[in-house]
């Protein structure tokens, strides 16, 4: 399941390319024919993602919620502004990078200013200055097709495959495949989804933010690696944030968060907060501080090389050798390490 760096990211794209532009909505699928039409010819007029959570808002204050769940995804094409350095390779950016990506194709230049200089920097020498034709999916990971020059190729392209929605202007198209939720609210409707979301430290970063996750998370005697996969407590951490945040806080997934020091409830948050800034920025969750260039151009192209304890089942601990352990928690894999986090 996507966690919250890529529905940030996907807010991006929709900000960059969709909003303030007139909109036709439309369902070729037919599930969502009454909402697109609630829609079409709508501009719009904003687009913010709050932990897993897509909303985008229209005019006449009309908002569209989308959920991704574990099978949804977004397809981009048209001119639209996407992060570069892999999309002139053609090779796959994202969250989890399942295949990896060929280290060659990656072509980063010896005397790069690691992390800084790397992917998606919105004014680094590695974004686009302006707008191409290309194909782009953001779902659990991001994979980047470039099909030449505009005008190369028929626009808009014929949707392919179940599209629950597609959003088109005039010269970009968003189509939604799979999600587990997507439906048209009004302010009101927006407003009680969020009141049962924990903080985003992406949209608020600030001492009060702070102060909630702490509140919540230690009034429970819920098991801490069940807490920070709850979207009440905390917005947009899954499985894999989950893992990696728990071994770096040195923490054992089954302590209750009552528990928990008030010293680590923060930490975690502060970590959390790191470590999504760096999700949104790169495209990529990279766990592992202090990576020298060549670690980082290899954590950038695969996952194997890019946590301390996620899907590292049976593998030496990095830090202290004792073979990474697997326990099912709340329905979820969850890996840890028996020493570091006794």
């Amino acid at each position: 399941m996507p966690e919250g760096h890529s529905i940030h990211r996907i807010a991006r794209q929709f900000r960059a390319n969709f909003v303030g532009k007139v909109v036709a909505a439309s369902s070729p699928q037919g599930r969502f024919v009454d909402g697109a039409a609630m829609l079409d010819g709508r501009t719009m007029t904003d687009a913010r993602a709050v932990g897993k959570h897509l909303f985008l808002e229209f005019d006449h204050d009309e908002w569209l919620r989308v959920h991704l769940g574990l099978y949804g995804a977004w397809d981009f094409a048209g001119r639209i502004t996407v992060d570069a350095t892999l999309a002139s390779a053609g090779g796959r950016i994202g969250q989890t990078n399942q295949r990896g990506t060929d280290p060659d194709l990656l072509n980063l230049p010896a005397s790069l200013d690691l992390p800084d200089g790397l992917y998606g920097v919105e004014d680094s020498l590695t974004s686009i200055g302006a707008p191409r034709r290309t194909r782009l999916r953001i779902s659990e990971g991001e994979r980047v097709d470039e099909v030449g020059e505009a005008g190369d190729d028929t626009f808009p392209p014929e949707p392919v495959g179940a599209v629950r929605l597609r959003l088109l202007t005039d010269d970009a198209v968003a189509d939604l495949r799979g999600p587990t939720a997507c439906e048209v609210l009004g302010p009101l409707g927006v407003e009680s989804v969020l009141l049962r979301l924990g903080p985003d430290p992406a949209n608020e970063n600030t001492p009060e933010a702070e102060d909630e996750f702490v509140r919540r998370l230690r009034r429970s005697s819920t098991q801490v690696g069940v807490l920070l996969m709850d979207q009440s407590v905390v917005a947009g951490i899954g499985n894999v944030y989950r893992a990696e945040l728990l071994f770096r806080a040195r923490l054992n997934p089954s302590i209750p968060g009552n528990q928990v020091s008030e010293a680590q409830a923060r930490a975690l948050w502060r970590d959390w907060a790191k470590l999504l800034a760096e999700g949104i920025r790169t495209g990529q969750m990279i766990t592992m501080d202090g990576l020298d260039e060549d670690a980082y151009r290899a954590a950038m192209a695969s996952r194997d090389d890019r946590h301390w304890v996620y899907h590292r089942t049976g593998l030496p601990c990095r830090v202290c050798g004792t073979p990474i352990a697997l326990t099912e928690v709340a329905g979820r894999k969850l890996y840890w390490c028996p020493d570091c986090q006794q």
